[in-house]
């Protein structure tokens, strides 16, 4: 029997394996072409999970202070320097993310930080945390992969069969 804890990570794991899918043989001069009539690029999906991870994580570790980048404007901006670190970055944001949720009790309500949208937020628990993670991973890797296949034809459930 497995816990709650390894489902809810497998499930965001799953997620961020279909992520790095869609990033597969990219360069960084790929990852900063916009391929629709949106801002996004690929390199801004990435920059924006990682830092949405690790200020999540800040969160459900109860670090003092408002987390870095977290309601920075150009979030989904990237400026193309090293892709490679950008996916290192990200590779390692989730391990954070995974270590604090597995050293965590799901059920353990922690305070939110004040938005602009909530200024007065109520508690989340771990787990409900650990969902939004794995909610705004899928919902940008949708968009990745939309990005991707505009930029070269590229499909994540392609490159699947191909694993």
């Amino acid at each position: 029997m497995t816990s709650e804890h390894d489902e809810l990570l497998h499930m965001l794991n799953e997620q961020r394996r279909m992520l790095r899918i869609t990033m597969r043989g990219l360069t960084a001069a790929d990852a900063v072409k916009r391929t629709t009539v949106s801002e996004l690029t690929l390199g801004g999906v990435l920059k924006h999970l990682t830092r949405g991870e690790l200020g999540y994580t800040h969160i459900l570790t109860e670090q003092p202070g408002m987390p870095d980048g977290i309601l920075d404007t150009g979030q989904y901006v990237w400026d193309g320097d090293s892709f490679e670190e950008l996916l290192a970055a990200y590779a390692e944001a989730g391990r954070a993310t995974d270590a604090a949720v597995r050293a965590a009790d799901l059920d353990k309500l922690v305070p939110m930080p004040p938005a602009p949208w909530d200024p007065n937020p109520e508690p989340w628990t771990i787990r409900r945390i650990v969902l939004r993670v794995f909610q705004e991973t899928a919902h940008h890797s949708g968009h990745a992969d939309i990005i991707r296949e505009a930029l070269d034809g590229a499909s994540t459930t392609a490159q699947l069969f191909s694993d």
